[in-house]
């Protein structure tokens, strides 16, 4: 798209700029930033950028690259939204070569069924199958 790009190089990432955003979503409410760092410093990330370099999208796949991806902290900030970038955000992740041939990636959204299934993202067929460990409250100090 005219006047943005994606960037798969994690030295370009603002991290203030996610940290702004993921710690402030239904998601991740109150991450510490350290946490995050980790996380993106150990993900395939996506980032968005318009043309002067400044940070308006965001994206990370927990990933082998080769049998399976967890797809999170997607975002395109509120002010650049509705134009179309999400869509573009998601279908390059998706078309990515290094991704391509995974068995499975999967992601949990409460309110973007909608982007998603545009791109091949389906309601799990057999949820029975799956299991997690899940802490909701981690990143709350006062039930942590």
């Amino acid at each position: 798209m005219k006047g943005f790009r994606i960037s798969t190089n994690n030295d370009e990432l603002d991290l203030n700029v996610i940290h702004q955003f993921v710690s402030t979503s239904y998601w991740a409410q109150g991450i510490p930033k350290s946490t995050l760092e980790k996380a993106v410093l150990n993900s395939f990330c996506f980032g968005m950028f318009e043309s002067s370099g400044s940070q308006v999208g965001f994206a990370r796949l927990i990933t082998d690259k080769a049998t399976f991806a967890y797809l999170a902290d997607v975002f395109i900030l509120e002010s650049h939204r509705g134009i179309g970038l999400s869509k573009w955000l998601v279908k390059t992740i998706v078309e990515h070569p290094d991704l391509q041939g995974l068995r499975r990636m999967v992601l949990a959204t409460r309110d973007a069924h909608g982007l998603y299934s545009q791109y091949g993202f389906k309601p799990i067929e057999n949820p029975e199958i799956l299991m997690q460990i899940w802490h909701p409250n981690i990143y709350n100090k006062s039930t942590a």
